[in-house]
């Protein structure tokens, strides 16, 4: 292979790569021309490409921060990559359910978001819900939240009206209690005090006439000489 084409393959690869949501990696030994046309046709109705490709160029597309780099340690003996350009779950499903009918199909690696998948991590993904069934779950829950706010408040404003009705009927039983201790007190300044018996009150001091003595009367002077 000239040097040129490889180039023009690395290139077209690294382009598929750039578009794709998910990359797997999968070892075909031993699978028959007509179940890997098969599994192609499925792949692509999952938005989905399976394309056999030589170590040396899946290592050069791979090369410096591709996201593909996670699959170079796996890329010995015959691979096949498969990119997916839509939902990374119902590409996994497919591969997964085929590898299962077909065990010729071995998955060795996957690569998410330049993360590196293990065949038991991609099998795990394959048991997601597909994005349709995510966003349909989404909605959902989106017009859930204004009937779940609706109920949230009408059970605040009831618990509130429960309290006020809790507190009126507590003022109630109190005021009549309140009644009665207020007129106590009316009752006992309305009563006249009695007097006490032993306090009489002082008779008034008995007026002493002051007996002045009379003078004496003055003796009678002897007449003179008749």
């Amino acid at each position: 292979m000239r040097k040129l084409q490889k180039a023009e393959i690395v290139q077209a690869i690294q382009e598929k790569v750039a578009r794709s949501q998910i990359g797997i990696l999968t070892d075909f030994k031993g699978l028959k021309v007509a179940d890997m046309t098969r599994l192609r046709r499925q792949l692509q109705e999952a938005d989905a490409e399976l394309t056999v490709v030589k170590n040396t160029l899946l290592r050069l597309a791979g090369a410096d921060d591709s996201p593909l780099a996670p699959l170079l340690s796996h890329a010995t003996g015959p691979n096949a990559l498969t990119l997916g350009y839509a939902d990374p779950v119902t590409v996994t499903k497919v591969l997964i359910k085929f590898a299962q009918e077909k065990p010729q199909l071995m998955i060795k690696a996957g690569a998410l978001g330049g993360q590196a998948l293990t065949p038991k991590d991609l099998e795990a993904l394959s048991k997601l819900p597909a994005r349709e069934v995510l966003l349909a779950q989404l909605l959902g829950v989106l017009q859930g939240v204004p009937r779940g706010l609706v109920t949230v408040l009408a059970g605040v404003i009831r618990n509130l009206l429960n309290v006020l009705v809790a507190l009126k009927d507590q003022k109630a039983e109190a005021e009549p209690a309140a009644a009665e201790v207020a007129a106590v007190p009316e009752a006992l300044a309305a009563t006249p005090a009695a007097e006490p018996a032993s306090e009489l009150e002082p008779a008034a001091p008995a007026e002493t006439a002051a007996v002045e003595p009379e003078p004496a009367a003055p003796a009678d002077k002897p007449e003179s000489g008749e």
